[in-house]
């Protein structure tokens, strides 16, 4: 909360930009870089769009969600990092488990997956997003397997292995577990969203979105927080006002546990696997590129931000830097 209520604001310092031609002054000041400050992350999903363009595919890509159901999601409030890491970690599994029927796929599939906690009116709602390319390799980690263009993996069946990956799992605490939850239909989604290219713009905002932006935040009046959002069911845009507290609260709850990576890869896409993406590009008839690691979200987060030129708003001229602003005593950026 510091780090969103100092950003860009004196508290961090800054830089002053004077314009040489028609003397005019302006006061940049710096951001708090931290990932879920609503200020900070757009620049970060374009780098990161533009990175991934290395281990794009030329084959229709399908979009998997995994939602974590209602009866765990108390448990993931005590337990995020546990939780969510079974997230991430059951629902791969389960996916490459019926992956590997021949089928479907017959083979290994690669993930890109990203952890998203809240619904459009931030409402606790764990879930998980992968982007799946359309084939696999098979055993021999030379061949690449064509899977269908509109249809990869029954959402049914993998439920079910998902479901029963996540209750072996999660064993030793099965009595904090409502018994109606390994019993009621786990939700699983799966869509095709189109070439490499537009699966990763689509995949990209999901990535540095926090769980509000401020342009979604309409008004603060008698200590009420009214923002707007699109209903899930009819896709209509509605609006929602809330106690600045329950607000607050409300948005802290989808902080991620420090150090939590939200980014992950799996299958042909893991670190270790990389070099088999150069298989499956000559198998594909792609030309071979070098494809470098992919820095996890935490790198990311942490690189500075690009100079952006400063134009003088009244006369257009670039401006140049003057005296650097010092932070203000006692506060510095996280």
């Amino acid at each position: 909360m510091q780090a969103i209520e100092t950003c860009r604001t004196e508290a961090l310092g800054g830089q002053v930009y004077v314009c040489p031609d028609c003397e005019q002054v302006q006061y940049s000041y710096h951001s708090c870089r931290n990932r879920h400050c609503p200020k900070c992350q757009n620049e970060h999903a374009q780098a990161w769009l533009e990175q991934q363009q290395e281990m794009l595919l030329p084959v229709p890509y399908f979009l998997l969600t995994f939602t974590l159901p209602a009866g765990l999601r108390e448990l993931a409030r005590h337990q995020p990092r546990l939780m969510y890491d079974l997230l991430f970690r059951m629902s791969a599994e389960a996916t490459q488990k019926l992956a590997q029927d021949p089928r479907f796929v017959g083979g290994q599939v690669g993930m890109v997956g990203v952890l998203h906690t809240w619904g459009r009116n931030l409402a606790y709602h764990p879930h998980v997003h992968y982007l799946v390319p359309a084939g696999g390799l098979a055993a021999d980690r030379k061949t690449w397997l064509v899977a269908r263009q509109k249809f990869l993996l029954p959402v049914k069946a993998l439920s079910l292995i998902f479901r029963a990956k996540m209750r072996q799992a999660l064993a030793k605490v099965d009595e904090l577990i409502s018994p109606e939850v390994w019993r009621q239909n786990w939700v699983v989604h799966c869509k095709a969203v189109g070439c490499g290219q537009m699966a990763l713009k689509y995949l990209a905002p999901y990535i540095f979105r926090v769980a509000i932006s401020n342009r979604r935040i309409l008004k603060l009046e008698d200590g009420r927080v009214t923002f707007r959002y699109r209903a899930t069911d009819t896709g209509q845009e509605r609006l929602c006002t809330l106690a600045a507290e329950e607000f607050i609260r409300r948005f802290l709850q989808h902080i991620l546990p420090k150090g939590f990576v939200k980014v992950r890869y799996y299958g042909f896409f893991s670190s270790g696997s990389r070099p088999h993406l150069a298989v499956v590009r000559q198998q594909l008839g792609q030309e071979a590129v070098q494809v470098d690691e992919v820095r996890s979200d935490q790198a990311q987060e942490a690189a500075p931000q690009s100079e952006k030129a400063h134009l003088c708003p009244v006369c257009g001229r670039p401006m140049q830097p003057g005296d650097p602003i010092l932070p203000a005593k006692g506060r510095s950026p996280p």
